[in-house]
């Protein structure tokens, strides 16, 4: 008896299947999608392509600098700031720092006020 249930579970099963497939089949969305399909392996077969091809033609990628930037914030975790050096016209005392919160900077900052401060940049170096 087991196996007669078996075979109307999977009978059902198959029905249930089958109503679903034909309701993709008539939907607008996969005829839109399988058009597009065949269109685009005409297109890679005219040009001789593979589908690796086109999506390493279509993955976005750094160029020049900005890959160089990339490669190192990848190997090395964050990328590495800019050295500021900053000249004090009162004192003559220069700064370089890498970021905002030097000591001497900070100061500075206290003292005169940043935008004072950030006038007195002299360079950026990377």
């Amino acid at each position: 008896m087991s196996l007669l249930n078996e075979y109307l579970q999977q009978e059902q099963q198959l029905k249930e299947l089958n109503e679903k497939l034909e309701k993709l089949q008539n939907d607008p969305r996969l005829k839109a999608e399988l058009e597009f399909k065949e269109k685009l392996e005409t297109l890679m077969k005219d040009f001789n392509k593979s589908a690796a091809d086109v999506m390493e033609l279509l993955s976005p990628k750094p160029a020049g600098k900005a890959a160089a930037a990339s490669a190192a914030t990848t190997a090395g975790g964050r990328r590495k700031r800019k050295l500021k050096i900053y000249k004090n016209p009162n004192t003559g005392e220069v700064v370089e720092t890498r970021g905002g919160n030097q000591k001497t900077l900070k100061a500075w900052k206290d003292e005169y006020g940043t935008d004072i401060v950030e006038s007195w940049l002299v360079r950026v170096e990377s």
